[in-house]
Parts: structure tokens; sequence; C-alpha cells
């Protein structure tokens, strides 16, 4: 699934990057929200709390004609061709719409097998996330949607008939329990619950489940929305919601899956199996290599100088510590120092055992919010874009792309923040398509994991963004 991702970013990245204003959902926050955003970020959890308490009323109520249903795009206010585009399974926007009917393909049949769980889909392990989750279920509701309407918006029986109505707000809305996507903290807690992971039954993909053929977990906030968007950002969603900072997106997004994957591995259920950590947390290049027993065998792996830990120990997946490296740098350099140094106290307490370990996590997380917070209040400039992506590339950090996962997230890193420049205007859509070759270089080389090698990724990534540099 994952080299499926990178292959519709690698069609769809030359449109993307092109046409200004093209984007994910929007982030900006909403005018009630800035007197005090501390509280509205409060506010917002709770809401999306209680959408998930609410129930569902099914992807058929958002069906008619009049609403989400149409075949052209000829709404006023909103597409309206909303649910075509959901379903439409030739596109990447398809995805959600897909997601039950993979369960019954010959993939998903032989891991049910494997795992002695019968049928996927109807079994709990998977319907968590190939389907909408829902306490409550109104009379159009069914599982075969797959990821519908709801899963990302929140139980709509609060809404519903009002969200609609000649008056309503956004705020009004998020207020009877829709989910505000536009903000970027509550989108991450939503799409992270199923792309990254949760404690919620059937929402977390441990290594038993890939180890029987489920695919790796991989997820970046803004590229994947902007993938799976299904409306366009125009003046009238623009005055109701505010455009979309990408960058911003970007960062939160990074330090908003940091903090999921800290408080997941601190949890006890979920941080063992068995007499074994749970390999789940662990990168899995750096144990999924070619094994060399010749008299000559040279070892493959690289030395990682942001993972102070004994040889022949698996590391942390830390592709987003890595990503948040560069980011906090350049967006809260107030925190640089404390972050850097917490991140390698985590990998170094991951040596002294499981205790250690969960208090470094704890420790870390909370700066992971922080900078998700201060992340949230920040413009992201040109200056500060280009000099993120210059980092993210930079002999402080390139060393650190020893495996895989971290080197997919910054390519997809570069990708997402050139075509955030782009939608604000920052950077012609021109010059950035002619950018596009060395961008796909950098894509390339992570196009396939068991062909990855470091050093060649560090040059393609490297020339990427020396191009880019020519655009400032």
């Amino acid at each position: 699934m994952h080299n499926t991702w990178l292959m519709a970013v690698q069609r769809l990245g030359g449109i993307r990057a092109a046409i200004a204003g093209v984007t994910c959902l929007a982030l900006a926050i909403g005018a009630f929200f800035i007197a005090n955003f501390a509280a509205a970020e409060r506010l917002e959890a709770q809401a999306a709390s209680a959408a998930a308490r609410g129930t569902h009323m099914g992807v058929g109520s958002c069906a008619g004609s009049t609403c989400h249903g149409r075949n052209e795009a000829d709404g006023e206010v909103v597409r309206q061709d909303e649910l075509w585009r959901w379903q439409e399974e030739s596109t990447p926007g398809g995805a959600h719409s897909r997601a039950f009917r993979v369960l019954g393909e010959p993939r998903s049949l032989a891991i049910g097998k494997k795992l002695g769980i019968g049928d996927p889909r109807s079994a709990a392990m998977c319907l968590g996330c190939h389907s909408t989750p829902a306490a409550a279920k109104g009379p159009r509701f069914q599982v075969n949607d797959g990821v519908s309407c709801e899963a990302c918006h929140g139980a709509a029986s609060g809404w519903l008939s009002s969200h609609y109505a000649t008056g309503t707000s956004h705020a009004r809305n998020v207020s009877q329990g829709m989910i505000p996507l536009d903000n970027a903290q509550a989108r991450a807690g939503v799409c992270l619950d199923c792309h990254l992971g949760n404690d919620a039954p059937g929402q977390f993909v441990n290594h038993r489940i890939m180890a029987a053929g489920h695919p790796r977990i991989s997820f970046e906030l803004d590229l994947f929305s902007t993938l799976t968007q299904h409306h366009d950002e125009d003046a009238d969603y623009r005055q109701r919601k505010g455009k979309t900072n990408s960058m911003r997106m970007w960062a939160v997004g990074q330090a908003i899956a940091l903090e999921r994957s800290l408080s997941l591995f601190g949890k006890p259920g979920l941080g063992t199996e068995g007499v074994f950590p749970e390999f789940y947390f662990f990168d899995c290049h750096s144990c999924h290599r070619r094994i060399y027993d010749e008299e000559d065998a040279r070892p493959t792996a690289l030395a990682n100088p942001g993972r102070p830990i004994p040889t022949g120990m698996p590391p942390y997946n830390d592709e987003n510590m890595i990503m948040l490296s560069a980011a906090v740098r350049i967006a809260a350099p107030g925190l640089a120092q404390q972050y850097e140094s917490q991140a390698r106290a985590f990998h170094a307490a991951m040596a002294q055992g499981r205790g250690p370990a969960v208090e470094a996590a704890n420790r870390l997380r909370q700066t992971a919010m922080a900078l998700a917070d201060q992340f949230s209040r920040s413009d992201f400039t040109r200056a500060q874009t280009f000099s993120i992506m210059e980092a993210i590339a930079s002999e402080a950090i390139s060393p650190r792309y020893t495996d895989y996962e971290g080197s997919v997230q910054a390519v997809m890193a570069v990708d997402t923040l050139l075509s955030g420049l782009v939608n604000q205007g920052q950077v012609s859509g021109g010059a950035a398509t002619s950018l596009r070759a060395q961008i796909n270089q950098a894509y390339a080389a992570v196009a396939e994991p068991n062909g990855y090698k470091p050093l060649e990724f560090r040059r393609a990534l490297g020339g990427a963004v020396r191009t880019i540099r020519s655009l400032q």
C-alpha cells in the first residue's frame, strides 16, 4: 500500500505543485478561535470526543442530489459531488471508500487465515480502520461503506439537519459535534487513529498483523490529505474557515504523529507482546536487511548520530523525530535544545529497560505537544519554509537517514513544503513544476524498500533541495 501511495504522489505531483490554491482540507483557524487559542484547542478536542459518541447516520444520509450526491460539481457553496469523488476507485481519493472492499481480496483473506481471525470483513481487528467505528448506528449506516464521511467529520446526529441551514456557521457545526478538520491538531488526531494507530479496538496494526502480510504504516498529514481531498478551497471556503497553510499542517502533523507514537508506546497493553517488545514501534529496515555470513562480509547498517544505542539493538522508528529536528530549529528555536536533548535521551533509555524508556518517552511527548501548539500559531513564512527544506537535507540531519522510514518522510516533506509555497502564492506553479524531475529522483530512491541505499538517497535528496534553492 505504501508504494501505491508513492506512485500516486509522483503521478499527481506535477499538478499538485503547479496549480496554486489546490490543497488539502483547510487549516486556518476561524476568528472565534483566535481570542483564546489554547481554550479553542480544548473545545475542539471535546467536540471530537462528543462526535465519536454520537449516532453515525450513514453515507446515505449525505447522498441526496441537493446535498453531496450530485454527478456534477456545480454547487454554489460546496461542490456537491463529494460522494462521487469519495467513491471513485480509480483515484487516490477513493481510498477510503475502498477500505472495506479490500478486506475481501485474496491478500486480506490470507492475512485473516494466518491470524486465525476468520473473514476480515467481520473481524473487529480489521473493522476499526477498514470501516467506520460507531458506537451508535442510524438506519442508513452500513459497515461496507468503508471509511465513510462520518469517520472523518464525526457522527452526524447532532449537526446533520442544521449544518446546511441558512445562517449557520462552521463554529456552530463544531459545537454540535462536527470535527473541525480545518484545525491541524484535530485533523491529525482523527487521521492518525488509523494511519498510525490508537488504543481503540481494531485501530492498532501490531507487528503480528504486519508479519501476516499487512502493509507497513506510513503517513504524512498534508500530503495524504491532498491525495484524498474532495472539496475546493474557493473564496467561500476561505471566508468560512480560512486559507490553508500547508507548511503549518505538515509541521503540526509531524508533532502530533510523534506524540501519538510515544503515547502508544507507553501503554502497557501495546508496548509489549509476550516476552518481546512490540516491534511495531521499531524501524523495520534496521532488522529486515539481507544477511551475509561470508568471511569478508561487511555490515550494511550505517551509524546514526541521532540514536545513541548499542550496536545491534533495534532502534525506535524516529521518522517524525527527524522531521521535527528540522522544523524546531527554524520555527521553534526556543525549544530546539530541549527537544534534541530529550530525543537522544529517549533513544539511550531504550537500552536501559522499558521503565526508563517510558519515562523518557513521556518527557519527549510533552515537548512534542508543546511544539504542536507553537507550530499551530506560526505563520511558516517563505523564508522559514526554505530554511526547513535546507535543514532536512543539511549535513546536520542527513546522516540520520540510515533507514527507509525516515527517508520516505524526508522526500514527502520536501514535496509538501514546496507545494505549500505554491499554494500560498510564494513560488510560481511553473517554477515548481520545472523541479519535478529532481523531486521524482528523490522519490525513486525510496520507491522500493528492499533496494533502499542510504547514501544514494542522501545524494538524491540533496540534489533536489539544491535545485529548489534556486527558487529563493
